[in-house]
């Protein structure tokens, strides 16, 4: 409050700003990275996840080599420190993918985080590609497909399988179109984004 009794307002617009930079800085920063990383294949295969979900659609998924199993996925807990949550995922895993139309959306302190690629007819590609969800749909199809092979003994993905006695599922080829996967990780050998756009707000 001044002298004369006026009340001084604050200023919540450049804290909210502050807070928006420190989001989205980071955010870009990523984004640069991961097209860096992806290009030299040195992409990490397995990692604790952040609990936080996204969402991925595309007009069209071709993949060569499809596995699927369950997982059991760990995450941190913001809030406990040294406590962690287990969540049951399914891996899905493609050894060589091309995606049309890709979106990921992600939702990070009360902002939407959008990605997109493969959107000029250059499709995005990907190898040794695994999703760890728990939603997936769309229009499925396959060929020489195996339902209720033993996890461990699963062959379509270079160095990618479960637990011996697991059900899984294991096909020599798969095609999605109107995919959508609710999803906690992605891993990848490679993975190439032609038009790469990242923005802040907005959807899919």
């Amino acid at each position: 409050m001044t002298a004369s009794g006026n009340i001084t307002p604050s200023p919540a617009g450049r804290v909210r700003w502050r807070r928006f930079l420190a989001i989205v800085l980071p955010a870009f920063a990523l984004a640069g990275l991961l097209v860096g990383l992806t290009a030299q294949s040195v992409l990490a295969v397995s990692f604790a996840i952040s609990g936080t979900p996204f969402t991925v659609t595309a007009t069209e998924l071709k993949g060569q080599g499809f596995e699927q199993f369950g997982v059991l996925d760990t995450s941190v807990l913001k809030n406990l420190p040294g406590h962690t949550n287990q969540v049951i995922l399914t891996a899905n895993a493609i050894r060589s993918a091309q995606i049309t139309n890709l979106c990921q959306k992600v939702s990070i302190a009360g902002f939407t985080l959008i990605i997109t690629a493969g959107t000029g007819g250059t499709p995005v590609t990907a190898s040794d590609l695994v999703v760890d969800a728990d939603k997936l749909s769309g229009n499925a199809s396959f060929t020489h497909i195996n339902i209720g092979q033993d996890a461990s003994t699963l062959n379509q993905v270079p160095g990618v399988r479960g637990p011996a006695g697991d059900f899984a599922l294991g096909a020599a080829t798969v095609t999605i179109t109107h995919l959508y996967q609710h999803a906690y990780a992605t891993t990848a050998g490679t993975f190439t984004l032609p038009a790469f756009s990242l923005r802040i707000g907005g959807n899919c």
